[in-house]
């Protein structure tokens, strides 16, 4: 019987559609890395979301894995070299957590924008006072996408029906499929001098870390407001607060982190205009619902049917094809 070890925490739906499926599932999240080590010992198949670390010692733990389901979207947790080296197939959930991460990141926009968490914070002590809470509308703003996937598409969105002007940076979108979703194409230059704020929603690779760094903050207009749902790495921490503190960004939104947990001792958390949230972009009841269930129908089609869906680091075949791959 095929073992399936989950070692992040994943909707219940996902284990009964396993066992459902005839799988063997070892379902333990949590776990310290030489536990996961023993299991992964047996293991045929491994469920992670983006707490655990699929590197190289991983790998050679698990002799016996054939594929890597990531229960969501990006894979910066995952080895792909050593997968790919190991002859391990990895795959992921494009799209199942599209809207709550485009909503996720909306709301922190509107929140940053109108300071909703100093707000409520003073009203909870008693003070009534409004002194430096003014806020600034979105509509007529500028809105400034570093990434045109399915995330950033579906925050364009939103921000259309709020009235406001959405221009954007992807190398691999061209202008016209930018303009069908009245986007109007930029290079990443432009976006950071045109944008009153600026939102991110790139896959963290080494071309895309510290897209945002000294030198492009230097660029932006002054009082530019920031938001990143997407990586932490994308933004050189350093230098966001030193723009800030010299009041180049007049906000910023953060739900991801260069170091995850963020450290208790770092600048974000002692900045009046950072908000800041526990990585939640995905954190929906009906985001990890999908996730995880299009994991699990993704290792019943590769096991039971020899299809191959949704590979990062190999090309999708069909079940004709598959076996001779």
């Amino acid at each position: 019987m095929t073992t399936v070890f989950i070692a992040d925490k994943v909707a219940d739906d996902c284990v009964a559609m396993l066992q459902q499926s005839g799988f063997n599932v070892i379902n333990k999240p949590g776990l310290e890395v030489p536990e996961k080590l023993d299991i992964l010992a047996s293991a045929d198949a491994l469920i992670v979301r983006s707490a655990t670390k699929v590197n190289a010692e991983a790998f050679a733990a698990a002799p016996n894995l054939k594929v890597v389901g990531r229960a969501g979207t990006g894979v910066d947790n995952i080895d792909l070299e050593a997968a790919n080296a190991s002859g391990v197939w990895v795959m992921n959930a494009p799209g199942q957590n599209t809207l709550a991460a485009a909503e996720h990141a909306f709301a922190l926009m509107m929140t940053m924008c109108r300071n909703i968490p100093a707000a409520d914070s003073r009203m909870r002590t008693g003070d009534w006072s409004k002194g430096g809470l003014m806020g600034t509308e979105l509509g007529g703003k500028t809105l400034g996408l570093v990434g045109l996937g399915r995330i950033g598409r579906e925050v364009a969105k939103r921000a259309a029906a709020f009235n406001m002007r959405v221009i954007g940076f992807d190398p691999f979108l061209s202008a016209q499929d930018a303009g069908q979703w009245d986007i109007e194409k930029c290079e990443l230059s432009v976006v950071g001098k045109k944008a009153d704020i600026i939102s991110l929603h790139a896959p963290m690779t080494p071309e895309t870390k510290h897209v945002l760094n000294a030198a492009s903050f230097a660029q932006c207009k002054n009082g530019v407001r920031i938001v990143n749902c997407a990586r932490g790495g994308l933004i050189d921490d350093n230098s966001l607060v030193d723009a800030l503190e010299a009041g180049k960004v007049a906000a910023a939104a953060l739900d991801v982190f260069e170091a995850e947990p963020l450290p208790a001792e770092h600048a974000f958390l002692t900045n009046q205009n950072v908000i800041v949230t526990p990585h939640l972009g995905a954190s929906t009841f009906e985001s990890q619902v999908k996730v995880a269930t299009a994991i699990a129908r993704q290792f019943d089609a590769f096991f039971n049917h020899g299809e191959i869906q949704f590979a990062v680091n190999k090309p999708v075949v069909n079940g004709e094809i598959a076996p001779s791959v």
